[in-house]
């Protein structure tokens, strides 16, 4: 049967070279980087090396960037230690963003009475920047924005710079979790005015379990986990010095291959788009797909003309072809809890139908997604 990989925007292909290098520092560099050491030194210089590679790579200073587990675990702690920390009383956010961010800021509620405010959003799922700036200036509270730069389900790019800007004229703080652009677009956090990144090893190639946090300097954080004085004794705990590797070679190779890896994937997408549109007629696409500046070129959110009936088995039916993308329905007949980014940016003669989300990499060819054009042409018939 063949095999089609369409969801990079949930974990990439690791690169073969990623591999490589883990397998080395595995085999070679099995110290204790806090150990004194021959070994455990050996162990330290990589990942002070991978802290600078990054720093210089987003015109940081190696001490903002802190290694964490992955995305998920950036979010948390910056938003918690936001709130505990720098007086933080009020987040402004959106109904969209990642529940790494949605499910934080709800516990945060609950936890220390913070007030959460949501940005009113477009027609297209990009928030109201004029109703941003009114909830900025409402009152004296100190705030912080958290707003995702690239929407994992629909790909809409965030205004970052100027969201940055907007907070930084009303003294707020501003996160951002940047897990699906890290490794695919162009950062300099001098001249973006942003407080807090997140980002994850593999959305860029790299190996899962690993990824980083950008915390500015002067932002007054302190530890969420204690126990030793690792990174810096921001964040205790012995650091996977293998996974560290990996994030830095997969890192790397993603800035070295950016502008070629990008054109060949940007050109996937809207090869895969015009032949969805031939094939099917009365497509739809989620999100700002048609804005090349406003919308990102890894991934595509379709809306299929398909009856409830046929949208139950879509998933199933397309796992059966070999063909791995992911569901995004806003409601699928009681079918169980659907998108709740759809759900708040699609109109109600759009939610009953499917929609599919189909992510690309530099893996991916032509041929595939003629494969993938073919099988959804027949499923909707």
């Amino acid at each position: 049967m063949k095999t089609v990989y369409f969801d990079s925007a949930a974990t990439t292909q690791v690169r073969q070279e990623v591999v490589d290098s883990m397998q080395k520092v595995l085999t070679e560099c099995y110290g204790n980087p806090s150990s004194t050491h021959a070994f455990g030194r050996s162990a330290k210089t990589i990942i002070e090396t991978t802290r600078k590679t990054i720093a210089k790579q987003l015109n940081a200073l190696p001490q903002e960037i802190i290694f964490t587990s992955g995305g998920t675990e950036a979010d948390n702690m910056i938003l918690r230690c936001a709130v505990r920390d720098a007086n933080v009383t009020t987040i402004i956010t959106s109904p969209i963003e990642h529940h790494a961010v949605l499910h934080t800021v709800e516990e945060l509620r609950n936890e220390y009475d913070v007030t959460v405010e949501f940005v009113k959003l477009q027609d297209c799922g990009t928030p109201d920047y004029e109703d941003l700036e009114r909830l900025l200036t409402a009152n004296d509270e100190r705030k912080l924005v958290s707003l995702m730069h690239v929407n994992n389900e629909i790909g809409n790019i965030l205004d970052i710079k100027k969201v940055a800007t907007l907070c930084k004229s009303n003294n707020a703080l501003f996160h951002s979790d940047t897990v699906q652009s890290i490794g695919h677009f162009e950062w300099d956090v001098q001249d973006v005015p942003i407080d807090f990144m997140t980002a994850a090893a593999h959305k860029f190639h790299g190996p899962k379990g690993v990824g980083f946090a950008f915390i500015r300097k002067n932002s007054n954080l302190k530890p969420l986990i204690f126990g030793g004085s690792q990174e810096r004794g921001f964040r205790a705990g012995t650091e996977p010095v293998h996974n560290i590797k990996g994030l830095e070679t997969a890192f790397v190779l993603a800035y070295q291959n950016l502008d070629e890896e990008r054109a060949y994937v940007q050109e996937l997408k809207d090869y895969f788009k015009e032949a969805l549109k031939f094939a099917i007629p009365n497509v739809k696409f989620n999100g700002n797909c048609d804005d090349k500046v406003k919308s990102t070129y890894t991934l595509i959110n379709v809306c299929l003309p398909m009856s409830p009936e046929k949208a139950l088995t879509l998933q199933f039916q397309l796992d059966l072809k070999g063909i791995a993308c992911s569901k995004g329905s806003a409601c699928q007949s009681g079918s169980g809890k659907g998108s709740h980014v759809l759900m708040h940016i699609l109109n109600e003669e759009d939610q009953q139908k499917p929609s599919v989300r189909f992510s690309f990499s530099k893996f991916n060819t032509k041929e595939e997604i003629d494969y993938v054009v073919s099988v959804l042409q027949e499923l909707v018939g």
